[in-house]
């Protein structure tokens, strides 16, 4: 029997478009997230250097964090339909590491003033996160086939 607490919230599951616009919440997300991080780190490797980096940093860092926090609270209530069964699933498994690596990443790249000189390890950090972000995309489409 399974346990209460990893049951689920049933009104998520069984109603007909909530999952579906948790997706959409979901990818909508990604795409805030992904998308400016990628304007960010081609500025950083010398793309369109008549623009300043740090008005570019402020108004882009401020849509990703808006856009990770749009993709936390849509996949926390998509994980909340089905909890047991995306514990079970080695690519959402795999996803959250990914996320949780992504996340060190991108504190360590701040912490040690990735913005401020762009160097060889800041320009290397952008690939990293990147990778890692885009290896999360990929998890997060291969949950539904695992």
């Amino acid at each position: 029997m399974q346990s209460p607490a990893f049951s689920g919230i049933p009104w998520i599951a069984s109603n007909a478009y909530a999952y579906p616009v948790l997706e959409v919440l979901h990818i909508t997300g990604i795409a805030l997230l992904l998308g400016n991080l990628v304007l960010l780190e081609l500025r950083l490797w010398g793309a369109a250097p008549e623009l300043p980096v740090q008005p570019l940093a402020r108004l882009s860092l401020r849509l990703v964090l808006g856009g990770f926090a749009l993709v936390a609270a849509s996949g926390l209530l998509m994980f909340a339909a089905h909890p047991a069964e995306m514990l079970g699933n080695r690519a959402f498994v795999l996803k959250l590491a990914l996320v949780m690596l992504a996340g060190l990443n991108a504190a360590m790249f701040h912490a040690r003033g990735g913005l401020e000189r762009p160097d060889g390890v800041a320009r290397a950090q952008t690939v990293l996160s990147l990778g890692l972000w885009l290896a999360a995309i990929i998890c997060g489409r291969w949950i539904a086939y695992l």
